[in-house]
């Protein structure tokens, strides 16, 4: 029964009207697909415009990428991968290149976050009144260190370090530095301003202000991005090898260059083994962090 004043008869509301508005709301239709005031569709149709440009560009050959003698040859490149060696004398290099490999990503990574998080306050706008005078230069020095890859910093600190680790430790860190810096920049404006305002209204310095509010806040995020980032700098270290940086992928470089496949098989498992460990530590972690 509706609301009703002095003088006014009562009105009683239909129960079928009633019942069919309930099933109106509940049975409406779905918007339609594309709609000409949707910005997202439009979004969506210039990026689905964007990838079949790409294909209609590209010189894709399909039909010689799935012919039989493709097949048979991919058939019997990875028949051999399947062969991995056994020798002691090999398998002791391994141990060693990969300790190598893996000592290079853990020591790139961790100069990498120290150096990121440094960077990332001055990139980032911590709350409302600050002034954020250098966020601009310091987010292009990030774009500008992670915009360069690994084995580009790899080639350049070969002229100065030399063959060996020190040149391919030096270019995760560089590079890492950038996607860190710009990640973390990411964490701290985006934490809530609570914690960070009561202790400002009580004069704590924006020091003191960072370690009691904001980096409990973004703490779990920083390992989870630098635990990420080490498993990158894996397969990144390996690849370095290339250019004579070191570890694993120097080994597999020049195995691959021999056609040496079962030596090749072996490194291979060797980097799924370095990634796979660093996956579960980081699994582990996040873990203890959540209890």
């Amino acid at each position: 029964m509706a609301a009703q004043g002095p003088g006014v008869k009562p009105v009683v509301d239909d129960p079928s009207r009633t019942s069919a508005r309930a099933a109106n709301e509940v049975y409406r239709l779905p918007p339609p697909l594309f709609d000409a005031r949707c910005k997202a569709c439009w979004l969506v149709a210039g990026a689905l415009l964007l990838v079949g440009l790409s294909f209609w560009s590209l010189d894709l050959k399909w039909a010689q990428f799935f012919s039989l003698d493709a097949m048979r040859k991919m058939g019997r490149f990875i028949g051999e991968l399947m062969q991995p060696t056994g020798e002691i004398a090999f398998l002791t290099k391994l141990l060693t290149a990969a300790l190598e490999t893996l000592a290079m990503s853990a020591l790139g990574t961790l100069i990498a976050a120290i150096f990121g998080l440094l960077l990332a306050l001055p990139a980032s706008r911590t709350h409302a009144q600050d002034p954020a005078r250098f966020k601009a230069f310091t987010r292009l020095l990030l774009n500008a260190l992670r915009s360069i890859p690994e084995l580009v910093w790899a080639a350049l600190l070969l002229i100065a370090a030399g063959l060996g680790p020190l040149a391919g430790t030096l270019a995760l860190a560089l590079h890492t530095t950038g996607v860190l810096g710009r990640l973390f920049a990411e964490a701290v404006e985006n934490v809530a301003e609570g914690p960070g305002a009561a202790l400002r209204l009580r004069g704590v310095g924006e020091g003191r202000v960072f370690l009691y509010a904001t980096l409990p806040q973004i703490l779990p995020q920083l390992m989870s991005y630098t635990l990420y980032r080490w498993e990158n700098n894996i397969r990144a270290a390996a690849v370095l090898g290339v250019v004579g940086a070191g570890g694993l992928g120097q080994m597999l470089a020049f195995h691959m260059g021999l056609f040496q496949m079962s030596e090749t098989s072996s490194i291979l498992l060797t980097m799924i083994a370095l990634v796979a460990l660093v996956d579960a530590c980081s699994y582990l972690s996040r873990r203890a962090m959540a209890r």
